[in-house]
């Protein structure tokens, strides 16, 4: 090949050299058929120039294949840096309008939506914000795969199996449980957020950073909120069957703390968590044991991933969850392993320039596709406010 693409190359200057020697010959300027000619094989010839420069990089890199693959981990982590600091500086760019193709380096064009994709590192970035600021996502169950995902579950209560006394000679009764399916499908969500173009114009503020945190906390509002109330199809954890109903419409009782986290076997309370509003949680400060010891303890340990342990177990705060008020579940107790959580679709994430123009703003749109179920119901139990005060 490369010998081919060099042979036509020179050919190509010899032809040009000819028209350009006959003119000087005849002392005269070119003609429009002769600049037209030398022009397409200037064009032809940097073609070919530009083939072989990309050839001899390849050639390159192939013969150097064993010496990237043994590179050192720190150098192939300092690369993987680079590469997204390179993807953060063009997104940064191309938001502030100071790159107009969109195709640039390091960007892909969206397909349908007149946008551009974050770049993966920036994508990356906001899905672990996600985990981070929402818990009960962090610790489900969750499962990346497309389609409907049956999974069966074990009812015993249906009918137990029976181990019993037996007599030689006569035969034993059988006696099964019942195999039911849960059934996670996919249903499409998408979040918004608008961004200032003030702000992005500011040459000071860190647009990508912004851009990531308003992007995570949207998306991290809504997945919580479908998990802990459930929300459209996504039932989430409002399904769950151990339920301890509260005497009073505003208030929560030690002995009702104790029945919701007796709910669970102790094979699941090693990892098993609250989570509760703020202000249950206030309300929670001042219950006592019948010892005088307060239920709510504060933890001081700066490396504890939460500030209080109630009865023992480490207390989350949400603001999706209900406060105290009549028939609202206030409180889930339990290892967040028995829920479900099902991602057809990762994450999209766009940047829209042109559509809220008229509001001196940029759009950035997340499209996402999951569901959620109690795939355990022994693991977690919740508390229910009455739905009325009780007659005296």
């Amino acid at each position: 090949m490369e010998k081919e693409l060099n042979e036509k190359k020179n050919d190509l200057i010899t032809r040009a050299d000819e028209v350009l020697n006959n003119a000087k010959a005849e002392k005269r300027e070119l003609t429009e058929a002769e600049a037209e000619e030398l022009a397409e094989i200037r064009d032809n010839v940097r073609r070919i120039m530009k083939t072989l420069e990309l050839k001899g990089e390849f050639d390159k890199m192939e013969g150097h294949e064993i010496e990237l693959e043994a590179l050192p981990k720190d150098e192939t982590r300092n690369e993987e840096k680079e590469r997204a600091l390179n993807e953060e500086k063009a997104f940064e760019n191309y938001i502030r309008g100071t790159v107009t193709n969109e195709r640039a380096t390091n960007l892909t064009p969206a397909s349908n939506s007149g946008g551009v994709l974050i770049p993966t590192t920036i994508a990356n970035k906001i899905i672990k914000k996600v985990y981070d600021m929402s818990p009960i996502l962090a610790r489900s169950t969750k499962y990346n795969v497309k389609g409907k995902l049956e999974l069966p579950y074990y009812d015993e209560s249906t009918q137990a199996i029976t181990v019993a006394w037996a007599t030689e000679f006569q035969d034993l009764e059988s006696n099964v449980g019942k195999f039911t399916n849960i059934t996670l499908t996919g249903y499409l969500a998408g979040a918004l957020s608008l961004i200032s173009r003030s702000l992005i114009n500011n040459a000071q503020f860190d647009i990508v950073a912004f851009v990531v945190d308003r992007m995570a906390y949207d998306i991290s509002r809504f997945i919580e909120n479908a998990l802990l109330n459930g929300s459209g199809d996504v039932t989430g954890l409002s399904t769950v069957s151990n339920v301890v109903t509260a005497n009073s419409t505003t208030s929560i009782t030690a002995d009702e703390l104790i029945k919701a986290q007796g709910k669970v076997k102790d094979v699941f309370q090693a990892n098993a968590i609250w989570i509760m509003n703020e202000q249950t949680r206030t309300a929670l400060r001042q219950l006592k044991s019948q010892t005088g010891s307060y239920l709510l303890n504060e933890v001081y340990d700066l490396s504890s991933p939460f500030k209080n342990t109630l009865l023992g177990k480490p207390v989350y705060v949400s603001d999706n969850m209900s406060t105290m008020s009549a028939g609202k579940t206030v409180i889930y107790y339990g290892d967040m392993t028995g829920l479900a959580t099902k991602f057809s679709e990762d994450i999209n994430i766009e940047v829209l320039r042109e559509k809220y123009a008229t509001q001196h703003a940029y759009g950035v749109v997340g499209w996402l596709e999951f569901d959620s179920k109690i795939e355990d119901p022994q693991k977690i139990s919740a508390i229910k406010m009455a739905g009325t005060i009780p007659s005296a």
